[in-house]
């Protein structure tokens, strides 16, 4: 039996340094870490959080500081053994577009670096690039696990060159990922690179364009028949986009963003938003609750450096009805 209040989130901790677009410097670890201690604040007494993740053992003292003042998180899940993490610079040129660069590369999560864990509720996968999470992962936990898989498709999305530079890919090998994969989630600009032709003239048009959305009801048919249960597009401050499906036919809820007055920095918002839809999994079953908890943590996240953006749960259901109501 599952502990209905157990999360793993899975994927790398990198050791970012960030360049926001107001030109201030901030360096923290990141991905991981923003659903980790956002799912721990919520939490509290009720449940723990377990990132999983392969880092380099000179980080280990760093995140382990981190993660010191949360005392239901589950450090467990953290490896050293091969000396093995991720490094990102990111240089923010607007309030959402940056130029990224990656310098060191963990070893993929497999199996073995989350079989103590097949009790949770809830997997939440963030990875950032596309080698970071193993697909035998995913299969092990649908053949040994009855937890809920949810799955960022942000590294699907996501290749580095030899050099370093990080660029967008189309995710062509989707369908083999996807029978494995209960909730997926994805911003805009992702799900253009799950949408490809089958053949291009002469050149491949750009893939983002805020406005072209033409292309999501097709794709979340597709997802959907393919053995996802739920599936997210976030619209950036718009809100996001839940698809599934009810009696066999499409069914489209739009779930409005959380406002903000002022956004200090967005890295993190698509993790925390992931960690939201692993809270409201865990503890709700309810996958509109799911979204709108998703869209407050990637709100919070906005609104500071720190880790004080993020509430317990009574607040965060304050915020919650302050905005959907009941």
């Amino acid at each position: 039996m599952a502990n209905p209040l157990k999360i793993v989130v899975a994927g790398p901790i990198p050791r970012d340094t960030i360049s926001t677009y107001e030109n201030d410097i901030i360096m923290r670890y990141g991905c991981v870490t923003h659903p980790v201690i956002a799912l721990a604040k919520l939490l509290d007494a009720e449940g723990v959080v377990v990132p999983v993740s392969n880092m380099h053992k000179k980080d280990e003292a760093g995140i382990t500081a981190e993660f010191a003042p949360f005392k239901n998180i589950d450090l467990s899940g953290i490896n050293t053994k091969e000396d093995s993490g991720t490094v990102i610079l990111l240089d923010f040129k607007d309030q959402n577009n940056r130029e990224e660069k990656q310098l060191a590369c963990m070893n993929p999560i497999r199996p073995k670096h989350i079989k103590k864990h097949l009790d949770a509720a809830v997997f939440v996968f963030v990875p950032i690039t596309d080698f970071e999470i193993s697909l035998s992962t995913l299969k092990h936990i649908k053949k040994h696990s009855d937890a809920t898989i949810v799955f960022d498709a942000h590294g699907a999305t996501t290749a580095m060159d030899v050099k370093g530079h990080r660029h967008r890919k189309f995710w062509v090998d989707r369908d083999e990922w996807l029978p494995y994969i209960d909730v997926l989630k994805m911003n805009l600009e992702e799900s253009q690179c799950m949408s490809f032709a089958n053949e291009y003239e002469h050149e491949i048009p750009s893939i983002y364009d805020e406005n072209a959305t033409e292309h999501l009801d097709d794709l979340a048919k597709h997802v959907l028949k393919k053995g996802v249960s739920y599936f997210y597009v976030t619209m950036d401050s718009r809100g996001c986009i839940l698809y599934s499906l009810q009696d066999n036919q499409l069914k489209k809820d739009w779930i409005a963003s959380v406002k903000v007055d002022k956004v200090v920095d967005t890295t993190g918002c698509g993790d925390s938003f992931a960690g939201g839809l692993a809270y409201g999994f865990a503890k709700y079953d309810d996958p509109i609750k799911a979204g709108q908890f998703a869209n407050i943590l990637g709100a919070r996240r906005t609104q500071g450096k720190n880790w004080d953006v993020f509430k317990t749960a009574e607040e965060t259901e304050n915020i919650r009805l302050q905005n959907y109501g009941e």
